[in-house]
């Protein structure tokens, strides 16, 4: 038998303070949190909509019952340190606390991916798949899953690649029989997560069953704005001040690409506040200078 420990990282317990402070530090994605959230919440608690379906209309809806059989199955997809995993792995946080229930979150370790010898590969992403299955079985909506799998084009590549290997098409088939074996078995309280920088590489049988495909890009100017505002409220930069950031970290003549959430927060903002310490104030100037010498990754794929 495997153990769990082979086949996930260390297990989530939500709700939780730093789960809720990484997820309310994900800036520029309320639109991605709030339809996420609606669409999890019809997952993990299923009698919502039952219950509003109801209330406005006498009956469950054939439409609802029709959602109800939608695969456990989200795509976050996009660029490099756009928030992708760090929003699979905290987003159930504030549903949890908010509908007073405990969420568990399995993190699909890179060992379950085997070594490549023959077989290993299904071998174990079905047994990380039959745990999954077993805990909601045992727990239903009253402990609601959800299974994050990050890089998952390194599991979930197309099989139409020429060159794909045998043990890799098989562990995509390992993957879709896993997400089968949980659309099959209704309300279970369980949504699988499937992360990727590479969504072309998804293979199309198992993006057709997603119930939802979440696009990450790079924060346009509104949002890039909203996140600098809030990052530097308490050093009273301007508007103008605001402005002129929200310019440079945009894109430019020399580079068709701005800044990346990851960009701004893991990198620009402490260095500014390096290079202000311990001697002066945070002002804008300083954050503008170092812009001149943090310059933002490039997008995955990008060759210029």
């Amino acid at each position: 038998m495997t153990n769990p420990a082979d086949l996930f990282e260390e297990d989530l317990d939500l709700p939780d303070p730093d789960a809720d402070r990484r997820y309310h530090q994900l800036m520029g994605l309320d639109d991605t949190k709030t339809r996420l959230v609606k669409e999890a919440e019809l997952i993990l608690q299923p009698e919502l909509i039952e219950h509003w379906s109801k209330e406005h209309h006498g009956t469950v809806l054939a439409a609802v019952r029709r959602m109800e059989d939608r695969a456990p199955l989200f795509v976050f997809e996009g660029d490099v340190g756009s928030g992708k995993t760090t929003l699979a792995e905290t987003f159930t946080s504030d549903i949890a606390r908010r509908h007073r229930v405990s969420v568990k979150v399995h993190r699909l370790s890179l060992r379950a991916r085997g070594s490549g010898a023959v077989g290993e590969m299904t071998r174990l992403l079905g047994a990380a798949f039959d745990f999954v299955l077993g805990e909601a079985r045992k727990y239903r909506t009253n402990r609601p899953t959800v299974l994050v799998v990050d890089e998952a084009d390194a599991i979930a590549q197309s099989r139409e690649a020429g060159q794909m290997h045998h043990e890799d098409r098989a562990g995509v088939n390992a993957l879709i029989r896993g997400i089968d074996a949980l659309t099959n078995e209704r309300k279970l309280g369980v949504i699988v997560v499937l992360c990727t920088n590479r969504a072309d590489a998804i293979d199309p049988a198992v993006r057709r069953r997603a119930a939802a495909s979440f696009p990450f890009g790079r924060p346009d100017d509104a949002q890039r704005q909203a996140m600098l505002t809030e990052l530097f409220a308490e050093a009273k930069f301007s508007q103008a001040d605001i402005k002129k950031l929200v310019v440079a970290t945009g894109p430019t003549a020399v580079r068709p690409y701005g800044y990346a959430y990851s960009d701004i927060v893991n990198r620009l903002v402490p260095a500014a506040v390096l290079a202000a310490y311990p001697d002066r104030p945070l002002t804008a100037t300083i954050v503008l200078d170092q812009i001149t010498h943090q310059a933002p990754t490039k997008p995955f794929g990008e060759q210029h």
